[in-house]
């Protein structure tokens, strides 16, 4: 990705204060469970989420995953499949978003978390201190399967 594919701070507030995000959210799934990794930044500082974050202009969507995947869990992952969405209605900081949820396998890479969020690992239950939406899709999806 090139540097001015990133929005500065101040239009990134400035803009999705005023119109909806497009995200990405990854179940990283395989027989340990899901990956999920503790936010160490705000919104919902201290509570469990799925890797995810903001598709970039002219990012396509699965270039989105890939960087995603290995930025935030160091893996190199696989798509699956598009499994759902997730909408995040909230006041600031980051307002309207829209999370498109793949299913990834991971396919090489170790698993490491990032400068957002230090703490990763794999989870068979969904621990309770998750952010509500993603709790609530994985239960959904999961359906007891973890």
């Amino acid at each position: 990705m090139n540097k001015r594919d990133w929005l500065p701070e101040k239009e990134f507030k400035y803009i999705y204060s005023k119109v909806p995000r497009l995200c990405v959210d990854l179940v990283i799934q395989n027989e340990n469970g899901v990956v999920l990794s503790k936010r160490d930044i705000i919104p919902d500082k201290g509570k469990w989420h799925l890797p995810g974050g903001t598709v970039l202009n002219n990012e396509s969507l699965k270039e989105a995953v890939e960087r995603i995947a290995k930025s935030e869990t160091g893996l190199k992952t696989k798509i699956v499949n598009y499994v759902g969405n997730i909408e995040f209605l909230r006041e600031n900081p980051h307002a309207h978003a829209v999370s498109l949820v793949y299913l990834v396998k991971p396919v090489s890479g170790k698993l490491r978390g990032s400068s957002q969020a230090e703490e990763i690992e794999f989870f068979k239950k969904i621990p309770v201190n998750t952010i509500k939406e993603h709790s609530t899709f994985l239960n959904e999806y999961l359906k007891g399967m973890l």
